[in-house]
């Protein structure tokens, strides 16, 4: 009596299940590591948190995720090989003062993305943060000589040289190539606030808005779920701070105590982007809530909260 061919004793008719499951899981580990490394799993949880967030504590804060671009990757004329590399808003000048990392310049922009002047940086190497102080005088960060040098800019300001300025020495990086990057001043609180790329930390070094005082304080901080540390700024109206990641594609809000509050995603379709922002490395504000970013090579955003 003939009986009928076992299938499970014929590979020619075996079902594929086993490469489909390798396949499969080979899927799921990739995209666990690319979530796991750019934090999206903590930024849904973020995104989950926000959502219980009461009218009056979104009042209180920055609060990102309502903020639209309104000016979309403007470029920077003259500027595509000298690499924008942080962002400050001047509210006696109403101007923006970018830094040029590959060239050292010092830039000042109108608020609308505009080049009105282009200082060399005479004596910098690798200049990559910048704030404002106030009465004309800036902080310059160079990630590569480990300096912050305060200089003084007017309206007759063409060039900067770093020997005619005060310095102060950051000291040693755990990395000394991905160094300190994010600078801001705290005005309420008359201190400069640092950041170091990677691994990611803030610093504080009190001062009083013409020098600094003592040394830079590490402050113990759990909020920074990024893959680096690209700017920092604070925001004049509620004196939270603005962390920027160019890794991540990532703007988070620190409220006082360090605790973040808000966040948005520098993605395509996201908060009015076309594009992906490519690498953001400046982030700034306006007494207003205007948002200023400036990425790498030469393009200029602004983002305006939508009421």
């Amino acid at each position: 009596m003939a009986t009928a061919p076992n299938s499970s004793l014929n590979p020619a008719r075996r079902p594929r299940f086993g490469l489909r499951w390798y396949i499969w899981l080979l899927l799921v580990v990739v995209a666990y590591g690319v979530a796991f490394a750019m934090h999206w799993d903590s930024r849904g949880v973020l995104w989950v948190k926000e959502q219980f967030k009461s009218p009056a504590e979104r009042q209180a804060s920055i609060w990102l995720p309502d903020y639209r671009a309104v000016i979309d990757a403007k470029l920077l004329p003259g500027m595509e090989k000298d690499e924008a590399s942080d962002l400050a808003y001047d509210p006696q000048t109403k101007t923006l003062f970018s830094v040029m990392g590959k060239n050292p310049f010092l830039v000042e922009l109108t608020l609308q993305g505009d080049v009105l002047r282009k200082m060399p940086l005479v004596g910098w190497s690798n200049p990559e943060g910048v704030t404002v102080l106030g009465n004309g005088l800036l902080a310059i960060v160079d990630e590569r000589q480990h300096l912050i040098t305060i200089v003084k800019v007017d309206a007759n300001t063409r060039e900067l040289n770093i020997a005619d300025f005060p310095k102060y020495d950051l000291g040693p990086s755990k990395d000394q190539n991905k160094a300190f990057e994010g600078v801001t001043w705290d005005a309420r609180n008359q201190r400069m606030m640092l950041g170091e790329e990677r691994p990611p930390a803030l610093f504080v070094w009190n001062g009083d808005g013409k020098t600094l005082t003592g040394d830079k304080v590490k402050l113990a901080s759990h909020a920074l779920d990024m893959r680096n540390l690209s700017a920092l700024a604070i925001d004049p109206r509620t004196g939270h701070m603005l962390v920027l990641s160019a890794d991540s594609h990532l703007l988070l809000e620190l409220d006082k105590k360090g605790e973040q509050v808000s966040f948005i995603t520098l993605l395509r379709g996201f908060n009015g982007l076309k594009n992906t922002i490519p690498r953001a490395e400046g982030v700034t504000m306006d007494e207003e809530g205007n948002l200023y970013m400036v990425s790498e090579p030469n393009l200029f955003y602004r983002f305006e909260k939508q009421r």
